[in-house]
């Protein structure tokens, strides 16, 4: 089975809805105009249900099959959140809020789902229930763990849940997966490190921070290189960097360091837990400072159940004649919460040559939404054939 024809019939009015949510980008919770959207669209399309409010600005739609003898209900989900990134694509439909921008292709995600909604909503071939997730602060918010917290799987009674991301550097349109692991635990280091600060001139009267603060990001570097397995992945990046002066001339009294650490295992993520703070703590004693540490567990290793990836990839490669084995991703992917909580999979479909996520100047490419919607579609019909 290809594309669907109904979402070439459909491409134009749901690249529409995507443009207008690229032009109005929203941070984290803070997605009212794209919820208020997103639910107008649900009623619209005549969801049975539509619930706002779920994870504070989530939206869920209920769709019901022809039947309901198999008594199953798959989710779907996307996420609708933006990033705090000044756009420089020069699009006529760029981003009208300044410091934010869709620069991972939330935008893209919105659309696609709803425009799969529209169809579901209309032919409603399948046996059983299918839900409609969108999700908000998926970028560092955890509004995947919200919205479960708020008791959405079982509200809901969902059964098993799937998601997708685009992915740029993939042909447009193809699909990428892979069981197990697939997206890294991602967590937040925030090291404060206390000297004593002076005059530049004079730093035998001091405890140089900004020295202590430089050993540590360098020592940290060992916990990948000389203390992990070296076939096992793990990244501690330091990001940020801080004094307490904007001087020439002074010594600072502190430093704040700010980095992450992604991991694809529990006993990496308590190694690099346990290692960063004993070598901050080893590293400000020899030098005479003092250091507090704290150490975030954010978003947990995203986790694709076999059975689950296995069909995903059965629905991709109808689509679009096949569908890969992706490689590990060490970015961090929310959408790990809901696969905690019930079984399923996440998929990668191609944005062609594009800047890459996260980038000034990405843009969602609009030729990929015919097969996002087709796969989010046939996951359903597949699922819970009609009888």
């Amino acid at each position: 089975m290809p594309v669907k024809n109904r979402f070439a019939e459909l491409h134009d009015e749901i690249t529409a809805w995507r443009r207008d949510i690229h032009e109005h980008p929203e941070i984290l919770f803070e997605t009212h105009r794209t919820s208020a959207l997103v639910a107008d669209k649900l009623r619209e399309f005549g969801c049975d249900d539509v619930v706002s409010g779920l994870g504070r600005t989530g939206v869920v739609g209920v769709i019901k099959g022809k039947t309901n003898t198999s008594g199953k209900t798959i989710g779907l989900r996307a996420d609708m959140d933006a990033l705090p990134i000044l756009e420089k694509t020069g699009l006529e439909y760029a981003s009208k809020t300044p410091g934010a921008m869709h620069a991972c292709g939330h935008d893209g995600h919105t659309a696609m789902l709803l425009g799969a909604a529209k169809y579901l909503a209309e032919t409603r071939n399948f046996d059983g229930t299918a839900v409609v997730i969108f999700q908000p602060a998926e970028e560092g918010g955890g509004g995947g763990r919200e919205m479960c917290d708020d008791g959405m799987m079982d509200r809901f009674g969902i059964d098993e849940v799937y998601g997708m991301h685009n992915w740029p550097g993939k042909p447009v349109g193809d699909f990428a997966i892979r069981s197990g692991a697939f997206f890294a635990a991602a967590d937040l280091i925030d090291i404060t490190i206390e000297g004593k600060g002076g005059h530049a001139a004079k730093p035998h009267d001091t405890v140089d921070p900004t020295v202590t603060a430089s050993q540590i990001v360098m020592a940290l570097q060992t916990i990948a290189s000389r203390n992990a397995n070296p076939t096992s992945e793990i990244v501690v990046s330091i990001t940020s960097f801080e004094t307490s002066s904007t001087a020439f001339n002074v010594i600072p009294q502190s430093v704040q360091l700010k980095g992450t650490v992604r991991t694809l295992s529990a006993e990496n993520r308590d190694l690099a837990e346990t290692r960063i703070s004993q070598i901050c703590e080893g590293v400000a004693s020899a030098f005479g400072a003092s250091v507090d540490v704290t150490y975030n567990r954010n978003y947990p290793v995203m986790v694709n159940h076999d059975e689950q990836t296995a069909f995903a990839a059965e629905v991709a490669s109808a689509v679009s004649g096949g569908c890969e084995t992706a490689d590990l991703v060490m970015g961090g992917e929310d959408f790990a919460f809901m696969l905690e909580e019930r079984p399923g999979a996440y998929i990668l479909v191609g944005n062609g040559d594009t800047a890459m996520v996260h980038h000034e100047e990405y843009n969602f490419n609009d030729e990929a939404i015919p097969a996002g919607c087709s796969w989010f579609a046939e996951v359903v019909e597949r699922r819970m054939p009609a009888g």
